[in-house]
């Protein structure tokens, strides 16, 4: 038998221990998550830096007018109508005698609720179609699609002229009620698109070892969708969210010129360019300024979306 005084004593050198430091930095070096990546590369892109400088702009814009303009955008002087840029009118005055300055800042407002609310209802109603689509399969989803393609068959433009037109038949010319039939005409013709981004990246998730491993615990259907397979198929709707946005601004000024869109009393962007259309070879400055504001704003959407893309996406690095 061994004598217990005699034993050996296992010993273990200093340098095999780690020390608080290295355990900080083996923790600060540790993966980052799918956003925090993304985020870390969008701020190296310049197209990001500039799109959302202007972006911010235009928010600001929106939100808070004052800060660039006190004028009241529906004071008119007919005695100054279709006066040339100066001094006391940086962008000149229109047929009516509206400060275009005032309005172009004010118009903003209408134009980015319309297409942030637009964005929001679409992605709402895709997003839900196409989880539950893209989960349950077999009848609902050949039904949800076959619907999704009924409304890809209708064009923009007749469906949205139909849609105003029926639902303005009672005559109420509410800034509020015009703001909201043209959300809604927008959404119900756009959101077939965002379902089937969604159903795609649906069934992609669902053929997850994370869902399935759920699916033999015993976890819900409404806490599948919601908790595992949602936040991992959100990344292309958010792309698509983000060039929807820009695309939904130019098509509430497309509608508001073709005179079934917002109209007075609301002041946006797409009603400037449509008061415009009949003094454009007199006053050209009428149409110039809003339409240069409403095509930097959707062309700041559009490279935002197409930098959150190349950033969500592995494989474009």
């Amino acid at each position: 038998m061994t004598d217990p005084s005699t034993a050996s004593t296992v010993t273990t050198a200093p340098e095999e221990f780690v020390t608080a430091a290295e355990h900080a930095e083996v923790k600060g070096n540790k993966p980052r998550s799918l956003a925090s990546d993304a985020w870390h590369d969008l701020r190296r892109r310049p197209l990001f830096i500039v799109s959302a400088a202007l972006i911010l702009l235009v928010l600001l814009m929106a939100f808070w007018p004052s800060l660039f303009t006190s004028v009241d955008p529906n004071y008119a002087e007919l005695g100054r109508s279709r006066e040339g840029p100066s001094a006391a009118a940086w962008f000149g005055y229109d047929n009516q005698g509206y400060d275009l300055f005032s309005r172009t800042i004010y118009g903003s407002r209408a134009s980015i609720i319309v297409g942030v609310a637009a964005t929001l209802l679409t992605v709402l109603i895709g997003s839900t179609f196409g989880l539950l689509a893209g989960y349950y399969g077999g009848w609902l989803d050949g039904l949800m699609s076959r619907i999704a393609d009924v409304f890809f068959g209708l064009p923009f433009v007749l469906g949205a002229i139909v849609i105003l037109s029926s639902f303005r038949a009672s005559g109420e010319t509410s800034a509020t009620q015009i703001i909201f039939l043209v959300v809604l005409s927008i959404s119900i013709l756009s959101w077939p698109v965002c379902m089937r981004i969604m159903r795609s990246a649906a069934i992609a998730a669902k053929q997850q070892d994370y869902v399935k491993a759920a699916r033999a615990l015993g976890a819900s259907t409404s806490r599948i969708i919601l908790r595992h397979m949602l936040p991992n198929a959100v990344a292309p709707v958010l792309v698509y969210a983000t060039i929807a946005l820009g695309a939904f601004i130019g098509a509430e000024a497309t509608l508001s010129f073709l005179g079934i869109g917002l109209r007075a009393p609301v002041v946006s962007w797409g009603v400037m360019i449509s008061d415009s259309r009949d003094v454009i070879r007199v006053a050209p400055h009428s149409l110039l300024f809003p339409a240069a504001f409403l095509t930097a704003t959707v062309l700041a959407f559009v490279m935002l979306g197409d930098a959150v893309r190349e950033a969500l996406d592995p494989k474009a690095r």
